[in-house]
């Protein structure tokens, strides 16, 4: 295993169980303690994990203050923003709806909530009670396809009456969303 997988690898661990022992890394791993402290030494450095006295621990503060979309690393601070928050407790940010789809997909199993804001009255809601509207003909700078939050179906279909668009529900948002972007980048072009 090569030293950026075996950082990777530690990471996800950690991710998981919060915490973990240098020697315990280093029998998972099939490697020497010095191997395993090598490969933490840039992980500390990088604010991803803290030195403890027992071992290593993951920082909390590398999900919680970032402010970068964990799925395209564009800027999340907005109303339009959506986080996942995993069962460890700890907060992904997600630029869009369509980042936070993907992203939710990826990881369905960490994440015990997934919150967003309604696109018009800008109140928190689940996002999997929420409805969403793709490709409504309103340009807001997110990644493609567009997609917009709805408190209410009502609301979504007398938005769509407006600005059209396809309305889903949470799963088949997820799996319209990954049916379009199969093998694309999420950028606008």
């Amino acid at each position: 295993m090569l030293p950026l997988e075996r950082k990777q690898q530690i990471l996800t661990w950690l991710e998981e169980e919060e915490m973990l022992k240098i020697t315990e890394i280093g029998k998972r791993l099939n490697v020497s303690v010095m191997t395993v402290y090598r490969d933490l030494k840039q992980l500390i450095e990088e604010q991803k994990v803290i030195k403890t006295s027992n071992g290593v621990m993951y920082t909390p503060e590398s999900d919680v203050t970032s402010k970068n979309c964990s799925y395209c690393n564009k800027h999340s601070n907005s109303r339009l923003s959506v986080q996942l928050v995993k069962v460890n407790n700890r907060i992904e940010h997600t630029c869009c709806a369509h980042c936070a789809l993907l992203r939710y997909q990826d990881i369905e199993e960490r994440v015990s909530q997934i919150i967003c804001y309604d696109f018009l009255k800008e109140t928190t809601i689940s996002a999997k009670i929420a409805t969403f509207l793709f490709n409504a003909d309103i340009q807001l700078n997110q990644c493609q396809p567009q997609v917009l939050i709805f408190e209410s179906i009502k609301q979504a279909k007398q938005f769509q009456l407006g600005f059209g668009g396809d309305i889903y529900q949470f799963k088949e948002a997820i799996e319209m969303v990954n049916q379009v972007m199969s093998g694309k980048s999420c950028h606008i072009g």
